[in-house]
């Protein structure tokens, strides 16, 4: 009805599944958008999982979790925390939502090191930094880290006197590898980014992967959690750096 959705404004929303009572969707909106989401066809997963409902003759149970909300930004806000909270990976929503990258979920040795980070200084040689801040986040399974961190790059001949490898997320170490070796850029060694990679097979040709695996101590003692932004370029597009 017209009136209550006047009343209504700005809300979160979740789907259920009537067979288990489990949250599969969650999103925001205002208007008819929860009912009208159930229809949308651009989101295969979750079109997908309505699906299967109906074909179990049973509908998805909508929820209103707050409404009345201020503005888009909360709601935005409030969406993300849920996402964190029950996890994308049980979800049909295919990315954690605004600005949970940043400001997500994360333990609060993960919030010191974004906020507080001690100052990092490399004495080391054949130190490769890679800024891996566009397929970074907050809980990522080590395995994860590790394929995000590899490749695939475009790196020249000097790649072979590198020793070890420091993850970066906003210039803050966050894995340190040792590095065994390099092999040209292929998507069937990967698992986490298998079809992104894939997707891409063409355009990754000439590109290079490391393999390695996590630094012993005390050299990885010696860089995770430090801030060591002071040697990136500033302005600097390329993701990986020779120190």
């Amino acid at each position: 009805p017209r009136a209550v959705i006047s009343k209504v404004g700005i809300y979160v929303y979740l789907y259920r599944d009537p067979r288990d009572g489990k949250i599969f969707y969650v999103g925001k909106g205002k208007g008819q958008r929860a009912f009208q989401h159930l229809v949308d066809e651009k989101d295969g997963v979750k079109r997908k999982k309505i699906q299967e409902i109906r074909n179990a003759g049973l509908e998805p149970k909508i929820e209103i979790l707050v409404h009345a909300l201020k503005d888009d930004e909360m709601a935005l806000k409030i969406e993300a925390a849920l996402i964190d909270l029950i996890g994308v990976g049980q979800l049909a929503n295919e990315v954690r939502g605004y600005d949970a990258i940043s400001h997500g979920k994360m333990d609060v040795q993960e919030l010191v090191a974004l906020y507080d980070a001690p100052r990092g200084i490399i004495r080391d040689q054949g130190i490769l930094l890679i800024r891996i801040n566009q397929l970074f986040r907050h809980g990522m399974d080590p395995e994860e880290l590790y394929e995000a961190t590899r490749g695939v790059w475009k790196i020249g001949p000097r790649r072979n006197s590198v020793r070890h490898v420091l993850a970066l997320y906003q210039g803050v170490v966050k894995e340190v590898y040792a590095v065994e070796g390099w092999e040209p850029a292929n998507w069937r060694a990967y698992s986490f980014r298998a079809e992104e990679l894939r997707a891409r097979e063409k355009q990754d040709v000439g590109r290079w992967q490391f393999k390695g695996s996590v630094a012993k101590e005390p050299i990885r003692s010696r860089y995770l959690g430090k801030d060591v932004s002071k040697y990136l370029v500033k302005g600097g597009m390329n993701p990986i750096q020779y120190v």
